[in-house]
């Protein structure tokens, strides 16, 4: 028999209130990367008994800097209220599945939960193209819970693209 208790199966449901609550958060800031011409994807970091500390939006562009993932910003800002690179009571939302670096980067802080909204086809790297946060061979693994409001995180990138290729006809 399993040893996860009845809290534990609700707490992975992506319906749960919890999750829900902290993933529109994740979506504010991916609003705000979209007003900002970045990607829409947003991440939040939760600690239990501090509560958000870290939450940020892709800044690629304005940092002209490839790792300025949502993830990987939140994961630095979370190490840095922690005082320590080791997240191991932390619960990532991020609006798009990580992708391999971001993945890496939650495998390295030890975050034992990652939360997203929408699976990305072309780089998923928790669930769709690969496992990294999960994957047996290393030394650490998250908990992988997809699909939190996974209509609203799909639908501010569809738009975004859309746009994008609007504005490249004319």
């Amino acid at each position: 028999m399993n040893s996860i208790n009845s809290f534990d199966l609700a707490f992975t449901d992506p319906a749960h209130p919890f999750h829900v609550h902290h993933m529109e958060t994740a979506l504010e800031e991916a609003a705000v990367a979209a007003q900002e011409d970045e990607v829409p994807v947003g991440a939040v970091i939760i600690h239990p008994e501090l509560g958000v500390i870290g939450q940020a939006h892709n800044m690629r562009e304005q940092l002209n800097d490839p790792t300025a993932h949502a993830e990987m910003i939140a994961l630095t800002q979370a190490a840095t209220a922690l005082k320590t690179w080791r997240l191991e009571k932390c619960i990532l939302y991020a609006t798009l599945e990580p992708c391999p670096m971001c993945a890496g980067g939650i495998v390295q802080a030890r975050v034992p939960m990652v939360v997203y909204g929408c699976t990305d086809p072309k780089a998923g790297a928790c669930h769709t193209l690969f496992q990294i946060a999960s994957d047996p061979r290393l030394n650490h693994r998250a908990q992988v819970i997809g699909g939190v409001l996974t209509d609203r995180c799909s639908a501010i990138l569809t738009e975004f693209f859309r746009r994008k290729r609007e504005l490249g006809k004319k």
